[in-house]
């Protein structure tokens, strides 16, 4: 049976309009230039997307790249320029810091407010304020005004009433980070609930490990346009592989001129087992590795860094080393090099893995990364969870 689609999203543009006065006054004393002196920006372009019941969707990208102007034209905060978005069910919304609170107003107030807002009814709201208040931790303010609040304190009641309302989609556009750890750990938590409980979540943030460990699915926006739309390992791929290509544009830009611009790269990366090279080989537990790497510079790098890491599909750091931490002394890259780091032993659990190398100066600065730039597999009887392999053994006494 196929889940029903909860958010509909046609052919979705948002215009803002950018003019230069600064003021009203400016505007209507100046109109016939203020029309000449304006900047059409687009801040979504034809976006189409259909989220069903019970999925986990993180949206993921660059700052300015729409995340947040979508989930506010979801919750029907912002109203589309062209096209519609549609969305079944009661919809509760985290989207900026204090959003539909007032400052003068009691935390106990703002409740009551913000949940009638969100569709409870008063004797709801009485009969969930007591575990509203306890989830947030902020008894002994809740009778004052929340103008007086920390940042810590507005995240804590607003997620608290927001998990209470019953929602069938949560919209959380990247406010849990002001809090501390203990009650992101609660937050999410209640995430993982709301998972369970058949619940569909939209969520923006700029932390990947929690898109990869919460969502069933990534959507990458780039410039208000969906730029990938699949499983959260290809989204994070993808986001990945944009944030080095605007990286190497950047560091050009800085190098202008200068002979590391542009200059050093890695050629080729090979991985060999013991059975030999492979493209992709598989490995058994414990098996060694070896990671051969080609370099190309057009003139003279000197004192620079090799490093490399085995990470997770999702991007998660594993291992890593460099030349530097394993006192190679300095390297000079001229012309074509080959490198390569022995991995004696890899106690992986059975899964698949990729291999990340990286290129950096003395100074710090990353000449080029390569996110993905070999995978391999391990296999064998899977005798645990996570990515180490251990050898355990139960006894009974």
């Amino acid at each position: 049976m196929t889940t029903p689609v909860v958010v509909q999203i046609n052919d979705l543009s948002k215009r803002f309009v950018i003019r230069k006065e600064k003021s009203l006054k400016e505007r209507i004393v100046n109109w016939r230039r203020s029309n000449i002196h304006k900047e059409d920006f687009w801040a979504l372009t034809d976006v189409n997307l259909e989220i069903r019941a019970g999925s986990t969707v993180g949206l993921i990208g660059a700052n300015g790249s729409g995340k947040s102007t979508l989930l506010k034209l979801i919750s029907g905060i912002l109203q589309p320029t062209t096209g519609t978005a549609k969305v079944r069910g009661r919809l509760a919304a985290l989207l900026e810091l204090g959003a539909g609170f007032h400052p003068d107003l009691t935390g106990r107030e703002n409740v009551y407010i913000n949940a009638s807002i969100l569709g409870l009814s008063r004797q709801e709201i009485d009969r969930y304020f007591d575990a509203i208040v306890d989830f947030s931790g902020i008894e002994p303010f809740i009778d004052t005004q929340v103008k007086f609040y920390s940042s810590g304190m507005y995240v804590r009641l607003a997620f608290a009433v927001a998990v209470h309302v019953d929602p069938d989609i949560l919209l959380v556009d990247e406010v849990l980070a002001v809090g501390d750890e203990p009650f992101q750990r609660k937050c999410l938590e209640r995430i993982r609930t709301f998972q369970t409980e058949g619940r569909t979540i939209v969520l923006v943030t700029h932390g990947l490990d929690q898109v990869a460990e919460f969502c069933d699915r990534a959507v990458v926006l780039e410039q208000g346009r969906v730029a990938a739309d699949g499983s959260a390992r290809d989204g994070l791929r993808t986001l990945r592989a944009d944030f080095e290509q605007s990286r190497q544009d950047e560091l050009a830009r800085l190098l202008d001129g200068d002979e590391l611009a542009g200059h050093t790269r890695f050629s080729g990366v090979a991985l060999r087992s013991s059975e030999g090279d492979d493209s992709h080989p598989q490995l058994r537990v414990g098996d060694p590795l070896v990671v051969a790497m080609e370099t190309q510079t057009d003139g003279a790098v000197r004192d620079a860094t090799v490093g490399m890491a085995i990470t997770t599909p999702l991007g998660l750091t594993l291992y890593s080393t460099t030349t530097r931490l394993l006192d190679a002394g300095a390297l000079e890259l001229t012309g074509t090099q080959q490198f390569q780091f022995e991995l004696a032993s890899l106690p992986l659990a059975p899964g698949d893995y990729a291999v990340r190398t990286t290129l950096t100066t003395a100074g710090g600065v990353e000449l080029q990364t390569v996110p993905v730039a070999a995978e391999f597999s391990v296999e064998g009887v899977e005798r645990s969870l996570g990515p180490v392999a251990v050898d355990a053994k139960f006894r009974r006494f």
